[in-house]
């Protein structure tokens, strides 16, 4: 097929991104509503299913720089295969039983290693095959698979779960990992090297991350050395920093939103996920479009000149984070259906759009270290899913006792402010210090 319709090999890498993040999101958000579902048959409370929904974070957490550096060095098309079969497998091999906590840790904290590679690993990727004109809207649809994807999960895994059991998702999922890797394997490759002709001709240029470097001469032949990778450089960097904490920010918001969203719609509004239809998919939907609309704004941008890569990353930012901080505070505002569902869809719409700043940002100040730079930044974005999800599910536990349950407004309203604060703090922080310049050689 990818012969037969004859488009540059680049962009079948970024069409199989896409597919694969979409991939990753079903799994995250059929993770969550199964889970949901068999715990609360099993009489498991708030705090409890807080812990084993963050568990996944702490797996995760552990292997993005990890994933960063494996990409770099044995290359990111053969870490993301790997970490695809892995995860795939675990989902299929683990029962889902509320009542066997150990082994339900050890396998969210296994899905969440090998899932850890994968960000890490893409960035690598498409460093490596995407020239500089094409990245803000390459990245972008990458990117937006993972809300197509939890739009899709929101859309069919209810059912699922009603008609066939919470089991069923996994397999489901678990089919789904094993075609896309067997996909990858057939029809992605690396790219040539910065050095090869090919490469100037494709637009890669210095763009292109060489794996090795030419050493000394002995004897009339070329040594190769492992590039040195600037460690020091880039954890003290401002622009990494900056990069750092929206991408927290912009975590926290999601992952609380992803894992507590459907409890907010059975608890907090009274109203069954089933019979919501396909409503509940509006927010990761929007994402979806929000996402690919900033990369296409954001290359428009800097390809006619119209604003500098600086300035384009700071604006798209800045009005993506502002106007999620306040869709986020008003959220336990909306007493219906509609209501909440258009503040949470304009909510992460508005983060999707950020992600056009400081989610490409690491391609423009270290396109030879993009895979590294994203796993020190997706690590915080990590920590922040371990802090917002664990939180979260304390906070709601403390609003039961206080006010009996979780119908009231005021039960929700910490937890929606939490991160449209940040979005506010992060914001500032992206316009003072990020840059849209190469500082990494």
């Amino acid at each position: 097929m990818m012969t037969r319709l004859n488009l540059p090999k680049r962009y079948w890498i970024v069409i199989l991104t896409f597919i694969c993040t979409c991939v990753c999101y079903i799994e995250r958000v059929g993770f969550s509503i199964a889970y949901t579902v068999a715990a609360d048959g099993a009489g498991v409370n708030e705090s409890s299913k807080g812990v084993i929904l963050s568990t996944f974070y702490y797996g995760y957490a552990c292997s993005q720089v990890p994933g960063g550096w494996a990409a770099q060095r044995i290359g990111g098309r053969k870490v993301l295969l790997l970490s695809f079969v892995l995860w795939s497998l675990t989902c299929f091999l683990v029962p889902l039983d509320p009542n066997q906590v150990t082994l339900l840790v050890f396998a969210r904290l296994l899905v969440g290693v090998a899932q850890g590679f994968i960000f890490p690993s893409i960035h690598t990727v498409l460093a490596q095959w995407v020239p500089p004109h094409e990245r803000s809207r390459s990245v972008s649809l990458t990117t937006s698979g993972m809300y197509l994807g939890a739009a899709m999960g929101m859309l069919i895994l209810p059912s699922l779960v009603k008609f066939k059991g919470p089991q069923t998702v996994f397999v489901a999922e678990a089919i789904l990992g094993v075609l896309w890797s067997l996909l990858w394997f057939q029809y992605a490759s690396d790219p040539p090297r910065s050095e090869h002709p090919k490469a100037t001709a494709s637009g890669f240029g210095e763009s292109l991350l060489p794996l090795k470097t030419k050493g000394k001469v002995e004897n009339g032949v070329s040594n190769t050395r492992t590039a040195k990778i600037p460690w020091k450089r880039i954890l003290v960097s401002l622009p990494v920093w900056a990069i750092v904490v929206n991408n927290f920010t912009f975590h926290y918001a999601l992952y609380v939103l992803m894992n507590w969203l459907p409890t907010y719609f059975e608890q907090g509004l009274q109203l069954s996920l089933q019979e919501m239809g396909s409503s509940k998919m509006m927010p990761y939907l929007n994402m979806f479009i929000f996402s690919n609309i900033g990369g296409v704004v954001a290359d428009h941008l800097i390809t006619k000149r119209i604003c500098s890569v600086t300035r384009t990353r700071k604006v798209l930012n800045t009005i993506g984070f502002l106007v999620a901080a306040f869709a986020l505070m008003a959220l336990p505002l909306f007493r219906t259906s509609d209501g909440a569902v258009f503040c949470s869809s304009v909510a992460l719409g508005f983060l999707a759009l950020g992600r056009a700043g400081f989610a490409v940002n690491h391609m423009d100040i270290a396109p030879r270290y993009a895979g590294i730079v994203m796993g020190v930044s997706n690590t915080a974005g990590t920590l922040a899913g371990i802090v917002g999800v664990d939180l979260t599910g304390k906070l709601l536990e403390a609003s039961k006792v206080a006010y009996s349950d979780l119908s009231s407004p005021e039960s929700w309203r910490v937890v929606f402010c939490i991160p449209g604060l940040l979005c506010i703090f992060s914001s500032l922080v992206f316009l003072l210090f990020s840059s849209g310049e190469r500082i990494f050689d």
